[in-house]
């Protein structure tokens, strides 16, 4: 396993696990959860645009073009509803469990359409980062006989989500690497945000909350899909996903950190395991590196 890959797949994973930073500040200022979607893709465009101009990357073939576009639909449009009607109708603890069912999804369809092998490592890696997530998501609500809400769409949209999220993983490995990362996103953005309009309400906004929705976009759109696609290209897509995964751990921490937010027993324990998961993704791909060198 290339470990230049896993430090870029890190680094993507620690840009993501800062969103909901930009969004408590965003969201704080009255501008909605999908218009904070909305224009975190449309500033993405810009950036992904002017790099892939600079590249002299922006043709692609016509025949390629429903792929891009599809790409679109279901990696932008999609999964930012259904992630955002998780959340209004089973919550945001269950929600993002479902979301974080992603690596699940990303191990079966890694093996049903890339026809990368599912041994035992992986199954045990994608085991442990759902485990963990659903303790730092779950744990406390669970522990405390709290109410946790449910309904059957709220569930069904949260699967979505992770379904949807697993896909930047196989669109990635399977149609996309012919094409640069600006290229992919220069038509996948603009077409995804277009299909969240009609649902869009805009709000007024101040200098200072459009500077955060940029730097929001150039962050966690353009600089984190940027690392992640370098990783992809030198890793299998379920160990890609299963490091990535220590998005929420990142998340946890800088809520901790920034607003005081309380991560618990049951916050560390999931930490610990999603931890261990990407540690064996690690050891795990530099043993069979020894392995094909003979040492």
């Amino acid at each position: 396993m290339d470990i230049r890959g896993i430090f870029l797949v890190l680094a993507a994973a620690v840009m993501w696990g800062i969103i909901g930073v930009f969004t408590k500040f965003i969201l704080a200022e009255n501008v909605s959860a999908l218009e904070i979607a909305f224009w975190r893709a449309m500033f993405a465009w810009v950036l992904f645009a002017a790099h892939a101009k600079y590249m002299n990357a922006v043709k692609v073939k016509r025949s390629d073009l429903p792929v891009l576009l599809s790409f679109g639909v279901v990696c932008v449009t999609l999964f930012y509803a259904s992630y955002q009607l998780a959340i209004r109708d089973v919550g945001v603890a269950l929600a993002a469990v479902l979301l974080y069912t992603a690596p699940a999804w990303v191990a079966f369809l890694s093996r049903l359409v890339l026809e990368e092998a599912l041994n035992g490592a992986k199954l045990a890696c994608v085991v442990m980062t759902i485990a963990g997530v659903s303790c730092i998501s779950l744990g406390p609500t669970l522990f405390s006989g709290n109410h946790i809400d449910f309904n059957l769409f709220g569930f069904a949209a949260g699967l979505v989500s992770g379904l949807t999220y697993a896909l930047y993983y196989i669109f990635g490995k399977k149609y996309l690497y012919r094409y640069s990362t600006p290229t992919v996103f220069l038509y996948a953005l603009p077409f995804g945000a277009l299909l969240l309009l009609p649902f869009v309400h805009f709000a007024p906004k101040s200098p200072q909350t459009w500077l955060l929705l940029v730097a929001m976009a150039a962050v966690t759109s353009y600089g984190a899909f940027s690392v992640y696609y370098a990783g992809l290209r030198r890793l299998d897509a379920t160990h890609a996903a299963v490091i990535a995964t220590l998005e929420p751990v990142v998340a946890a921490v800088a809520a901790f950190t920034l607003f005081g937010e309380s991560f618990g027993v049951w916050g560390y324990a999931g930490s610990a395991l999603i931890i261990a998961a990407v540690f064996l993704v690690v050891l795990g791909g530099n043993r069979a590196t020894r392995i094909q060198n003979g040492s």
